[in-house]
């Protein structure tokens, strides 16, 4: 079974590269196990979503007005 350290690793890890089948399922059944690595989870994809929309120069505001999927 997946640890927290093992959990967060992997969630940075998939934001660089594409993760393995196995890699994607322990992590989806730890993270829906384990809500402070679901919010890191979350935490990590807003972090991303507001520094995209801060490096093409758009104010988050404007972004929130056209919904987060325009990544």
């Amino acid at each position: 079974m997946m640890n927290c350290k093992q959990a967060t690793a992997l969630l940075s890890q998939q934001m660089d590269r594409p993760l393995t089948l196995r890699e994607r399922m322990s992590l989806r059944f730890h993270t829906m196990m384990c809500s402070g690595c679901s919010n890191f989870d979350d935490q990590m994809h807003d972090l991303r979503h507001i520094t995209r929309v801060y490096a093409k120069g758009r104010d988050i505001t404007e972004d929130e007005e056209t919904g987060r999927g325009s990544e």
